[in-house]
């Protein structure tokens, strides 16, 4: 079990995310490319990104282990700023710290007996080089990373986006209503609202003392089961935790087949008035529309892909997608798009982990 441990200065300091991590998103969807669970969410995204592949998958491998620890260095808070800002960060990672990390990686994996050596410290032979620092190495797996997201990752950001943003959505509304203490207890149910601890279902025992420095909170699609911390009690606490809505994803060019049936100045009237995210109720006080036709709206805007409706206690919340806001705008790119206003949007990144 994972136990949060919260003072009132760290309940004032929660913060969401402002958009998907780039590298919990690639690390993370790493672990599900391996997994034979979830078939009807993940097997077709596996079977398409496994032919983008060449290779990148071997380096990889090494550093990210089915289940149980992996470096921390692999996906640092600048993640948030896209995948390349994050690769750099990767490549600036001190010598010193690659050597430790890779040092504990080593020895969780001789600790339950998967890779036997003499030292239970020492990293296995292929790592050695990028736990010596070495700029050939670090190159390497920042390649490996880079052709990696390309393949399993990039296809699918808008999706991913897309669910993310939603469920800001849903915690920021959380928030609002009713402080800290709704927001915590509305996380998925994996996560338990104990005041002053969050506890969760964790591989391994730990607690995590925030100490005052408040806790970012992550949404990550390819998060699955349980929530993820940074190892190292040290770094800025963030706590990566799975999205509500677990669709399959779905590539930026799939067609839409409900694209032709969005026409006419009310349907448009409705898409810009869900704005930063509504109710059926407040969609149709916006519109000006009844409550049935706010509903009718909202359904073949969400089928087109333009829209992401989560349930909330006992109502909807409908928010928009990228590609409902590019739409909206004529086609501006996504990314310029998607921060709607919201109190909860956090101005800080770090983590936390195993």
């Amino acid at each position: 079990m994972l136990r949060v441990h919260f003072s009132g200065v760290d309940l004032s300091r929660i913060r969401l995310a402002p958009r998907p991590d780039a590298l919990w998103e690639t690390i993370l969807s790493f672990h599900r490319l391996r997994d034979r669970r979830g078939v009807k969410v993940f097997g077709e995204w596996r079977q398409e990104s496994r032919t983008r592949l060449n290779g990148e998958t071997r380096l990889l491998a090494a550093l990210v282990p089915n289940r149980g620890y992996f470096p921390d260095f692999l996906t640092p808070r600048e993640g948030l700023s896209g995948i390349d800002a994050g690769l750099e960060a990767v490549r600036a990672t001190a010598p010193d710290r690659l050597r430790a990390e890779i040092g504990l990686l080593a020895a969780a994996h001789r600790s339950d007996g998967t890779c036997p050596s003499q030292d239970r410290s020492s990293p296995p032979v292929r790592l050695t080089p990028l736990a010596d620092g070495r700029s050939d190495a670090v190159g390497r797996l920042t390649g490996a990373l880079r052709g990696y997201h390309r393949a399993a990752v990039e296809p699918y950001w808008p999706y991913i986006q897309a669910r993310i943003e939603a469920d800001r959505a849903v915690r920021g509304r959380a928030l609002l209503d009713g402080g800290a203490d709704e927001l915590l207890d509305t996380l998925p149910p994996m996560l338990r609202w104990c005041p002053p601890v969050l506890e969760a279902d964790y591989p391994v025992d730990r607690d995590l003392h925030l100490d005052g420095r408040g806790l970012l909170l992550q949404p990550s699609f390819f998060c699955r089961g349980t929530p993820v911390v940074y190892r190292d009690p040290d770094l800025p606490p963030v706590l990566v935790y799975p999205v509500t809505d677990t669709g399959a994803p779905a590539p930026a060019d799939a067609p839409s087949t409900s694209l032709g049936r969005l026409v006419g100045h009310t349907r448009s009237a409705v898409l810009g008035a869900i704005g930063g995210g509504c109710t059926t109720s407040e969609l149709a006080r916006r519109a000006g529309v009844s409550l049935a036709s706010a509903s009718q709206h909202a359904c073949v805007l969400r089928e087109a892909g333009l829209v992401v409706t989560l349930r909330h206690g006992n109502s909807v919340l409908h928010t928009m997608t990228p590609l409902g806001a590019a739409l909206l705008r004529g086609g501006a790119p996504a990314e310029a798009l998607t921060a709607s206003p919201n109190v909860a949007e956090g101005c800080v990144a770090g983590r936390v982990r195993q």
